[in-house]
């Protein structure tokens, strides 16, 4: 365990080579995950690896506890993330996670990591969105038994929030969904709920804020629109923004503290982004002067995560060294996920 490389004696980069370079280091674990990994006995499942944030999500956990097993389930429709996850130590399982049957067959792992779902395109393709946002949850939760657990969910089954204020917290707001995606979500937290009371399976349900990477975000899609003259809808203010390595590291360590039945947590920073703010910092990096529109509403997806602070500590990243990261990224032109997170969505619709 003294060999583990920890982003607490990690020098930061000031930029980042290529994609491969970006996720070695967003893969790099705090030493509480290492500390709390540590803790827990029996190795770690992730089911739904391949999306944009599962692989680092994945690699970090083995990096944390070298010693156990980290297996990716996922369909693998491309097959370089399957082949960067197993360079990375991490076995897979490629499994349709809508074939029940095939879920049956998935082995017994004792912590599993939920991280599978539909959003973007969710009205366009509602049947599909709730199946897999309500159905496979119940065909994970009823196969993996008595297994502690952590599920990705979000912050959009709140109702909008006064953003003075110090935001919505799973005790104080019951979700009040907006949209297909977001009444889907709800149903996937609800069927995890369920299962995690009928299985005795201890679980959090991690109400995700918006993981920033180099490739894709809301500080690149805000960074993309200064950087090509576009406007920017500014009614919504502020938008919580954490880097992806803090965000995954949190969650891992949520597996610490699970109930029955398993209680949402809001993963996010204890501040916000504000969003005109960034756009006049990216605006002075780009030599470019943004352009806005619309007026700031007084009220956004705004949640209070001050549990997680008390819980993991403060993020390593912050929003300056974020920012100028992504920058740097911009300018250089490099790989982009090209998938816009539409943080400024205010009727739901994805």
């Amino acid at each position: 365990m003294k060999n583990i490389q920890t982003i607490e004696n990690t020098e930061l980069p000031a930029s980042f080579h290529d994609e491969a370079h970006l996720e070695e280091f967003m893969s790099i674990p705090t030493k509480g995950l290492v500390d709390d990994l540590a803790k827990i006995d029996g190795d770690i499942a992730v089911l739904g690896v391949a999306g944009k944030v599962g692989p680092t999500l994945a690699m970090m956990a083995k990096k944390a506890a070298p010693s156990k097993k980290v297996i990716g389930v996922a369909r693998f429709s491309d097959p370089d993330v399957k082949k960067r996850l197993e360079q990375a130590g991490v076995e897979t399982i490629s499994c349709n996670l809508l074939d029940r049957d095939a879920v049956a067959r998935l082995p017994k792992i004792k912590n599993v990591i939920y991280m599978a779902g539909k959003k973007f395109g969710a009205n366009e393709e509602a049947p599909f969105t709730w199946a897999m946002n309500a159905v496979v949850p119940a065909y994970v939760a009823e196969h993996f038994a008595a297994t502690r657990f952590v599920a990705f969910s979000t912050l959009c089954v709140y109702p909008f929030s006064p953003v003075n204020g110090p935001g919505a917290t799973p005790d104080d707001t019951p979700p009040t969904p907006l949209g297909e995606y977001a009444n889907s979500c709800v149903a996937r937290e609800r069927v995890f709920q369920f299962f995690s009371e009928k299985t005795k399976s201890p679980g959090r349900l991690a109400r995700l804020n918006y993981a920033i990477d180099c490739r894709y975000g809301v500080l690149i899609d805000i960074a993309l629109k200064v950087l090509h003259g576009e406007s920017i809808d500014i009614r919504t203010g502020v938008a919580n923004c954490i880097w992806q390595g803090d965000a995954i590291a949190f969650i891992l360590r949520s597996l610490l503290h699970g109930s029955i039945p398993a209680k949402a947590i809001n993963i996010g920073t204890p501040q916000t982004t504000n969003v005109r703010m960034a756009a006049t910092r990216f605006g002075e990096i780009f030599g470019k002067t943004p352009i806005f529109s619309g007026t700031e509403q007084p009220t956004a997806w705004h949640n209070d995560c001050t549990e997680a602070k008390n819980l993991f500590g403060n993020p390593a990243i912050d929003l300056k060294t974020m920012i100028r990261w992504n920058a740097d990224w911009l300018l250089r032109d490099m790989p982009l996920h090209h998938k816009p997170t539409h943080y400024d969505e205010r009727e739901g619709n994805f």
